[in-house]
């Protein structure tokens, strides 16, 4: 591991993810019954048989308030590790310009949220 350093423990953890999720994937298809029938293939809603049309009309109503929660929660999440880990890019360069950069980024879904928010005939 050592001989590596970050990458070979990036590797390894790469192949415990292979090696723990491979069983778990392979196995059920392995050990599964396989004798379909209608019954077994019949769409069930919450152990009832479903009644009406399956296709309807959701409302989305908060659909632009869901998008600005996203927006400000990984801006967030990036900013406070900006922050907490401040320091400059190297040869004196700050780091302030991507940080810019990546609140520009982000400040674009914004408004397109706050554009449907204000959109009242989508609702």
């Amino acid at each position: 591991m050592l001989l590596f350093g970050d990458l070979g423990s990036v590797l390894a953890m790469a192949g415990v993810g292979v090696m723990f999720t491979t069983p778990v994937v392979v196995l059920p298809r392995l050990l599964a019954p396989k004798r379909p029938n209608p019954v077994k293939n019949a769409p069930f809603e919450c152990g009832q048989v479903p009644v009406g049309a399956g296709k309807m009309h959701f409302m989305m109503q908060y659909y632009a308030y869901l998008l600005m929660f996203i927006v400000f929660d990984v801006l967030s999440m990036f900013l406070y590790a900006w922050a907490a880990a401040y320091k400059p890019l190297g040869l004196g360069v700050s780091s302030d310009w991507m940080v810019t950069l990546f609140m520009a980024l982000l400040f674009v879904p914004m408004g397109f949220a706050l554009v449907l928010a204000g959109r009242r005939e989508l609702w």
